[in-house]
């Protein structure tokens, strides 16, 4: 069982469904309807998505900036789970987003919950999190990107995949879970 504070947590892909707004904003404001979520198979769209890498990057940018209409939805189960372990421990979000406040404001209107509770910090590079991790005595990180997971695992911090269709190609080391349950049943919160 994992103590609660020793467990953070990525933002986009597995507390808030980012490839969600992304095919939607694709579909309202671009006409991309020929995408499913499970088309995307890579980390970077680019690499698996028929779309126009322009209109890829200007979506994208549209997410980072809060640039868009449509909602940024939390994974199911992710805020009921989070709220309990804040409740024995504040949380710590590590993103690799370059810019901080719009993706924090979006945390603490999903978590309304006091400040001192919850901390996001953004690396602005997937490579920064590993000691930004370290340097808080992380040992548990729940992490979509497959690649940072490799990394993190370099800086003996524990990675807990969550399951999405762009990290299932391939085999790989790390505990890996498909839903928010899973990761509740693996959090000690009487330790806290």
């Amino acid at each position: 069982m994992i103590t609660p504070g020793n467990i953070a947590f990525d933002i986009d892909g597995v507390f808030a469904d980012t490839m969600a707004l992304f095919l939607e904003i694709g579909r309202k404001d671009y006409g991309i309807n020929h995408i499913r979520y499970q088309d995307i198979t890579e980390y970077f769209l680019e690499e698996c998505l028929d779309i126009d890498p322009e209109i890829i990057r200007v979506i994208i940018n549209r997410i980072l900036e809060g640039d868009f209409e449509q909602e940024l939805k939390p994974i199911d189960g992710s805020v009921e789970v989070l709220s309990e372990i804040a409740e024995a421990h504040p949380l710590l979000f590590v993103t690799a987003r370059p810019e901080l406040a719009t993706i924090k404001e979006w945390v603490h209107k999903m978590l309304p919950m006091r400040s001192s509770v919850i901390e996001v910090i953004a690396t602005g590079n997937l490579e920064a999190k590993g000691d930004v991790l370290s340097a808080r005595g992380i040992r548990y990180f729940v992490e979509d990107c497959l690649e940072v997971c490799h990394m993190l695992s370099e800086h003996t911090i524990t990675p807990i995949l969550f399951s999405q269709p762009w990290n299932c190609s391939s085999h790989h080391p790390f505990r890996e879970v498909s839903k928010w349950a899973e990761i509740r049943g693996l959090v000690n919160l009487h330790s806290g």
